[in-house]
């Protein structure tokens, strides 16, 4: 385990990037386990922090946490890794503490324990999973890359050819995302394939795309919507029922309805 991490991660320079996956995972998995005990009212545990009955949510613990991680990696020196490393697990506690309260950030107000909180695990799954891909060694589609993969490309202009490249990757990811394709979207900036995947299939029925271009009046547009509920119905949701089962396993149940 050693010789890989040394081989892996410290010798390609990706240490800070692996102590903020490290602290992100190990923070979150702390929290909702804090929450959880606290919604159960357990009697030993500490519970919510109310100074003068203020309660304070943890995403203003996050902000700090974020702020100080942050700010510190800027003024550690590029030689300095264990500092990088520390900043790197500095932000990843305040990224866990902000995104774990991220659908309050969102609606602005509390929907923690609500159906709307579950944006709250979304948001951290998303970050997990490209930490992990910025880690194994993926990195998103960009001008850099293809220069770097076409050096040997004969053309007049490479930079141009490489803009366009990117662009056009860009805008299979947008179609992709209007499509309310989001993990397909996101992973697919870092695999493009699933990108020319994504933008090619049916959007999904609750999506801009769906509402732009599957009604009637547009070519085929009903038969399209027609396809797409279906396919959600049939495809889509013993899918989307997996994850909240893995979501109310990780997090708890969200079963408490938003305050107006």
């Amino acid at each position: 385990m050693t010789s890989w991490l040394d081989l892996h991660v410290v010798q390609t320079d990706r240490l800070p990037l692996f102590t903020f996956l490290v602290a992100l995972v190990v923070t979150f998995a702390f929290i909702r386990l804090s929450v959880r005990l606290i919604r159960a009212e357990v009697k030993w545990w500490p519970g919510n922090v109310t100074p003068g009955g203020l309660h304070i949510h943890h995403v203003v613990f996050g902000v700090v946490f974020m702020l100080i991680g942050g700010v510190t990696s800027l003024a550690v020196p590029p030689e300095m890794e264990i500092g990088r490393a520390i900043a790197g697990a500095l932000f990843g506690i305040g990224a866990a503490l902000v995104l774990d309260e991220f659908a309050l950030i969102l609606h602005l107000k509390d929907v923690y324990w609500s159906e709307k909180g579950r944006t709250s695990i979304d948001a951290v799954f998303v970050a997990i999973a490209i930490t992990g891909l910025l880690l194994i060694g993926l990195r998103p589609i960009g001008v850099v890359d293809f220069i770097e993969a076409n050096a040997d490309v004969d053309a007049s202009n490479p930079v141009l050819w490489a803009v366009g490249f990117t662009v056009l990757n860009l805008s299979f990811a947008v179609v992709t995302l209007l499509k309310g394709k989001i993990w397909t979207g996101l992973v697919g900036l870092f695999v493009p394939p699933l990108i020319y995947v994504g933008a090619a299939r049916l959007a999904r029925p609750g999506s801009p795309w769906a509402h732009w271009f599957y009604r009637a009046g547009r070519p085929r547009g009903l038969r399209k919507m027609r396809r797409a509920v279906w396919r959600e119905r049939r495809l889509r949701r013993p899918l989307i029922e997996a994850k909240i089962a893995v979501q109310e396993f990780i997090g708890g149940r969200h079963d408490h309805e938003p305050p107006h």
